[in-house]
C-alpha cells in the first residue's frame, strides 16, 4: 500500500486492522571518501596556519620547509578532490490499514531524505599552493584569493496521506484502483562554504534551511490475469513541484519533485513470489544531481507465515549502477510488511524509491 494503494483490495477476508510497523533504512555512497578527504584538508589547513603563525626568521632564511611541505600536501589533496561526490538516502514509513470490501483505506506517514555533497576545486588554488611548495613566500591576504568550495545539499520530505482503493469490474475482469492524497512538507538545506573550513556537521543548521508545504497524490492500478499473475502500475508524486533552497554564498539549487511511474509484473504460487518492474520515468532530485531510472527483479520464499526470505537485483539504466541485496525478514502472522530494497513488483508494489532508493511494500 505504501507505493500502490490499489493492492489494499487484495486483503484476505479474515484480515482486520493491518499495521506496517516503522521501517527504516539508510544508504550512503561515498566511493571517493569525499567526506574524509574534506576533513583531511581542514586538518592540513590548521597545520598550515600553525606553521605560518609560529614561523621564525631562521626558518624563513632556510626556505620555510614546513610551510612548503604543508602547501604541497594541500595542493595534492585538492587534486584528489576534483570531481568527487558523495550521496546518501534514508527513510522511514508507518501505515495503518482498515480492510473492507467496499472502500479499504489506510493512514500513511512516510519520511524520506537525500543528501548530496560535492567538491568544487578551483585550479588557481592548486597553482598557488604549488608555487608556495616550490619556494614562493606567502603574503598576508593570500588566503582570501583561495576559492575552492564544498557544497552540501539535503532534502527531507514528509508525507501524511490517506490511501483508498476500490475494485471495479471492466468487461468482466476485476481491476483495482487506488489513490493516496497527501500533505507534503519539505525541508531543504544548502550549505556552501570554503573547502578549507568546511564542517559537515553544519549541513543541517537552520541558517541554511528553507521549508515548504504543499499537496501531492499517489495512484495505482492492479489486476490479476491468467493464473497466479498480477500486473500493476503506480504513479507517485503526480503533482510536479520545484522548491528552491536558500541562497548561500551566491549559490542556490532547486529540489525537483516529479511523477515517478513504475510498471511491474508478479508471479505468485504457494510460498514463492517472483517479480519484475521498470521505471517509466526518471527519478529527479536536486537539479545539480544526475537523474536515475531503475529496472529490477526480485523473489520471495515464505518459510513460515511470518518469515520470508527475499533476494533482489536492480540496475540504474542511466548509469549501469547495480545493486543486489539478500535478506531474511519477519513480521506478525496477521501482517507481514517489511521493506527490501530491490525486491519489488506488483506483489509488494512497486518500490518506494523515495526512501532507501528503492523499496518493496509487502502485500497485506
Amino acid at each position: 500500500m505504501l507505493a500502490n494503494p490499489a493492492l489494499m483490495t487484495k486483503a484476505q477476508p479474515e484480515d482486520n486492522v493491518s499495521i506496517i510497523f516503522p521501517s527504516a533504512g539508510v544508504q550512503i555512497t561515498d566511493k571517493d571518501k569525499l567526506v574524509d578527504r574534506v576533513d583531511e584538508i581542514t586538518d592540513t589547513v590548521d597545520r598550515y596556519r600553525d606553521v605560518i603563525n609560529n614561523i621564525t626568521l631562521p626558518e624563513i632564511i632556510n626556505g620555510a620547509p614546513q610551510v612548503r611541505a604543508a602547501a604541497g600536501d594541500m595542493a595534492n589533496q585538492l587534486r584528489d578532490l576534483r570531481g568527487d561526490k558523495a550521496n546518501g538516502t534514508a527513510g522511514v514509513a508507518l501505515a495503518v490499514s482498515i480492510p473492507n470490501e467496499t472502500l479499504p483505506f489506510a493512514f500513511i506517514t512516510k519520511a524520506y531524505g537525500t543528501a548530496h555533497i560535492r567538491a568544487n576545486v578551483v585550479q588557481s588554488d592548486i597553482d598557488y599552493l604549488d608555487q608556495v611548495a616550490n619556494g614562493r613566500i606567502p603574503l598576508p591576504g593570500d588566503q582570501n584569493n583561495l576559492r575552492s568550495s564544498a557544497n552540501g545539499l539535503a532534502a527531507l520530505i514528509t508525507d501524511y496521506g490517506v490511501a483508498m482503493a476500490h475494485e471495479f469490474t471492466i468487461a468482466g475482469h476485476p481491476v483495482s484502483v487506488g489513490v493516496t492524497p497527501k500533505l507534503q512538507k519539505t525541508w531543504l538545506y544548502n550549505y556552501t562554504a570554503s573547502v578549507y573550513n568546511y564542517d559537515k556537521n553544519d549541513i543541517n543548521d537552520s541558517r541554511y534551511r528553507s521549508t515548504d508545504i504543499g499537496f501531492n497524490v499517489d495512484a495505482g492500478i492492479a489486476t490479476d490475469f491468467a493464473e497466479n499473475w498480477t500486473f500493476g502500475v503506480t504513479g507517485q508524486n503526480l503533482v510536479s513541484r520545484d522548491i528552491d533552497t536558500k541562497e548561500v554564498n551566491g549559490y542556490r539549487d532547486t529540489y525537483q519533485i516529479r511523477p515517478l511511474v513504475t510498471t511491474g509484473l508478479a508471479w505468485n504460487r504457494g510460498p514463492f513470489t517472483l517479480t519484475g518492474d521498470v521505471d517509466l520515468t526518471e527519478t529527479k532530485r536536486f537539479k545539480s544531481q544526475e537523474s536515475s531510472q531503475y529496472a529490477g527483479v526480485g523473489g520471495e520464499y515464505r518459510v513460515l507465515h511470518w518469515l520470508a526470505l527475499r533476494a533482489g537485483y536492480r540496475a540504474d539504466m542511466t548509469r549501469g549502477y547495480e545493486v543486489e541485496r539478500h535478506r531474511c525478514v519477519y513480521g506478525r502472522s496477521w501482517c507481514v510488511a517489511v521493506q527490501q530494497r530491490g525486491a519489488s513488483g506488483p506483489g509488494w508494489f512497486g518500490r518506494q524509491r523515495q526512501y532507501l532508493g528503492r523499496h518493496g511494500a509487502a502485500r497485506v
